[in-house]
């Protein structure tokens, strides 16, 4: 049974943590008096990662700041060169890729990288005794070998469009964690790559200390150290950010639009592919009417939640794929405000008859149903009370219930979920997997149990095409089916929002995925950064 990393969860911290959080929130971390442009720079964020090895999902789509694959993403998410020389090389019947290092690239420890240690690391990726999350993205990979020091080879089971896409893992040095367990070893913690930053320190629930690899190849960074510190409550990081505290820090909308009056602080909202909606289970008896899925996506206003949850920062989502990717279809976007008389008609046409309460029936069974959400998520919990607001202008009751994920884990295949997903980079990742029949009910995957003979075919033709024109067509397709069978009640789009000093400079922001802690968020290009 596959079951996927619940990545859209925010990390709980620990007891432990939450005593050194305790402890962090009285004293700001260390900023030495640098020369401006060179500056220690601290960033705040809520998300801690569990470990730092790409190998275990840390970084996996580049910008982990420690690490670098063998391609790398520029400001708008297009694949550049990173430890690969130029772009890897496709076989012409698509089943095998080579990649040529470059030269001279180092470690943090001094040794040179070599075609091994990308071997090794992918290889231990494909490794079933790694508890690596990954290995079900890599299932197309044959083999990966090193016909000599300078190339990498890998040859696909079958042809997979978006795999150079794949080649964004950091690299891990082989001598290190050959022989070990890597589920445990101690290089999770204190690790080394060959990225801009090697790590000085990490306190668990406090920071991450990173230090200016003076011989990266792609330049030393503009600044001499980066502390990111790990702030799970939201307030907490706000005040700090107001006390001084911060450079940067991620904040809710509601709480980086206080900053916008004030001329020291600037407010980034980063336009992002992370969306929330609710999971409708196909093993709920209510939820397997698809006339009331349509009616639910009839019957939420998508824009209040927008303007009176989000602060603005954000955008009404219909589908999977956000309005930023050229695979985007906008035939399949709905009205944003709510429709409740288009919505009732359909109940009405259905046979779900009003009744006592206003609650609607159908053969006896009211339409009610439990949404589920994770407790401690303020912004899911805000949305799942405006499900049930709207649902209920409409004649269906809904229950919302703030549990824990251990709790939510066994009922996901009755129980509706408010889940959060999004990937900026290729359609077939995360989609595949979250709308495939062969997933149906395993765990993460698919967890509603959604079915569809037409989504699947167009989920397979858009990784099996090569040709960009087709795989628009096949996403097009997919996102009119999701859109037809109402599988997901798909609610916003965020804008990650971050509020930075305004000496600080060089910020480029860049479409984000879901996950945005230490990688993959406003500080993906932070080497480049100076303060003024």
């Amino acid at each position: 049974m596959f079951r996927l990393r619940p990545t859209f969860r925010r990390l709980v911290v620990t007891t432990a943590a939450a005593g050194m959080l305790a402890l962090a929130a009285c004293s700001a971390p260390a900023t030495p008096d640098d020369a401006a442009g060179a500056a220690t720079l601290v960033v705040a964020t809520a998300d801690e990662p569990e470990a730092l090895n790409p190998v275990l999902n840390y970084g996996v789509d580049g910008a982990s700041l420690i690490f670098d694959g063998l391609v790398a993403r520029d400001a708008d998410n297009r694949l550049i060169p990173g430890l690969a020389t130029a772009l890897p090389a496709v076989s012409p019947d698509g089943r095998t890729v080579t990649a040529k290092l470059r030269d001279g690239v180092l470690f943090h420890d001094g040794t040179v990288l070599n075609a091994q240690d990308v071997v090794f690391t992918y290889q231990a990726v494909l490794d079933p005794k790694v508890d690596s999350t990954l290995r079900s993205d890599l299932d197309m990979v044959e083999s990966v070998t090193a016909p000599d020091p300078a190339t990498v080879v890998f040859r696909l089971r079958y042809p997979y469009a978006p795999f150079l896409q794949r080649l964004t893992l950091g690299i891990v040095p082989a001598k290190l964690l050959t022989g070990q367990d890597i589920n445990t070893a101690g290089f999770n913690r204190k690790p080394i790559g060959t990225g801009p930053y090697t790590v000085e320190s990490w306190t668990p629930g406090d920071r991450l200390v990173l230090t200016a690899n003076e011989r990266y190849f792609g330049g030393r960074p503009t600044n001499n150290r980066v502390v990111v510190a790990f702030v799970a409550d939201d307030n907490v990081r706000a005040q700090r950010m107001r006390a001084g505290e911060f450079d940067a820090a991620e904040l809710p909308p509601k709480l980086a639009a206080g900053f916008d009056p004030d001329a020291t602080y600037q407010v980034q909202r980063v336009p992002t592919a992370d969306y929330r909606g609710v999971m409708l289970p196909m093993g709920n008896p209510v939820l397997a009417d698809p006339a009331v899925r349509r009616a639910l996506n009839l019957g939420v206003d998508r824009s209040a939640m927008v303007t009176g949850i989000l602060g603005g920062a954000g955008d009404p989502a219909y589908g999977p794929i956000p309005p930023t990717s050229e695979f985007a279809e906008p035939s399949t976007n709905g009205t944003p405000t709510a429709d409740p008389a288009a919505a009732a008609a359909l109940l009405d046409a259905a046979g779900w008859t009003p009744g006592p309460g206003g609650v609607r029936a159908k053969d006896g069974r009211p339409a009610r149903f439990t949404l589920m959400y994770p407790a401690t998520d303020t912004l899911r919990k805000d949305l799942a009370l405006a499900v049930t607001a709207d649902a209920k202008k409409i004649g269906i009751e809904v229950t919302p219930a703030g549990l824990t994920w251990d709790a939510i884990d066994p009922r996901m295949k009755s129980d509706a979920l408010l889940m959060g997903y999004g990937t900026p980079y290729d359609p077939d990742f995360i989609s595949y997997k979250l709308f495939g029949s062969q997933f149906a009910g395993q765990g993460y995957f698919n967890p509603g149990s959604y079915r569809s003979a037409a989504t699947d075919r167009a989920l397979q033709d858009g990784r099996d095409q090569t040709d960009p024109t087709r795989r628009k067509t096949a996403y097009a397709q997919l996102q009119k089916e999701l859109a037809a069978d109402a599988p997901w009640l798909f609610l916003t789009y965020l804008r990650h929002t971050y509020v930075l000093k305004s000496s600080v400079q060089g910020v480029a922001p860049r479409v984000e995925a879901h996950e945005h802690g230490v990688a993959n968020s406003l500080w993906w290009n932070i080497n480049t950064w100076t303060r003024a």
